[in-house]
């Protein structure tokens, strides 16, 4: 059974991603979630109308003994299982300026994006370079690309995942494991629900935000079998914001 494992898939483009695979793929979607099983089960409802094989499984990406205990028990119980797709996506912002940022929104944010992305990938990389074949995307942002006030903690963190993403890409190429990253700017989310968007958007060339299903066309894209001689890359989804 080969699977797709999409960290914080049950809500905003998590959630698109897991939609988007379940009509352009024949893996099983594997959809991870923190606290909101509801919403987690919604978006395995819709996986299922789409004629996938799905199932919802809860951990923290930033905890690594749960990770290795959820994914080990995942293992176990499908022998004849490999996640051959990961999708990093899993994050959260704690914005404010950085002279009065606490240092556990520092943390948070940190933890979330950098060693979650380390603990899910690391634990899966053995099975996956075994396997000789695999599709890593990671969910980072213009933040990590260019830095964006008020996000010193996030745009680190992305950034970090940026120097990662390329690094690795060299390590599993041989292997025939891509390793890509796929930045978005502002998209239509909870993330972005509370901010300005007629006043942000004169900023975005192309005049609007983006769509959720926009980033996860593109990252359907990156997991297949047409994307092999695509690897290390970062690619932007952004309405041309800083070109």
């Amino acid at each position: 059974m080969k699977s797709a494992l999409i960290t914080g898939g049950s809500r905003g483009i998590g959630k698109a991603i897991c939609v988007q695979l379940s009509k352009d793929s024949s893996y099983h979607i594997i959809i991870n979630y923190l606290s909101n099983k509801t919403a987690a089960e919604d978006t395995l409802k819709l996986v299922q109308e789409n004629g996938s094989t799905g199932e919802i499984l809860q951990f923290d990406v930033a905890d690594a003994k749960d990770v290795k205990n959820k994914l080990d028990t995942w293992l176990e119980n499908n022998e004849d299982g490999i996640i051959e797709v990961i999708v990093n996506n899993a994050g959260i912002t704690k914005d404010g300026l950085f002279m009065w940022m606490p240092k556990e929104d520092w943390d948070i944010v940190i933890s979330t994006s950098v060693n979650g992305f380390f603990n899910v990938t690391n634990h899966l990389m053995q099975p996956m370079l075994r396997n000789r074949y695999g599709r890593i995307v990671n969910l980072v942002s213009v933040s990590g690309v260019k830095g964006t006030a008020g996000q010193t903690n996030y745009s680190a963190a992305k950034g970090a995942i940026v120097g990662a993403t390329k690094a690795l890409a060299q390590e599993v190429a041989k292997r025939k494991i891509t390793v890509n990253a796929v930045a978005p700017g502002f998209i239509k989310s909870d993330m972005t629900a509370d901010l300005d968007e007629k006043e942000l958007k004169k900023m975005i060339p192309v005049n609007r935000f983006g769509e959720a299903e926009e980033v996860a066309d593109l990252v359907s894209f990156l997991v297949s079998k047409k994307a092999s001689y695509i690897t290390g890359e970062i690619i932007n989804i952004n309405g041309g914001i800083y070109s």
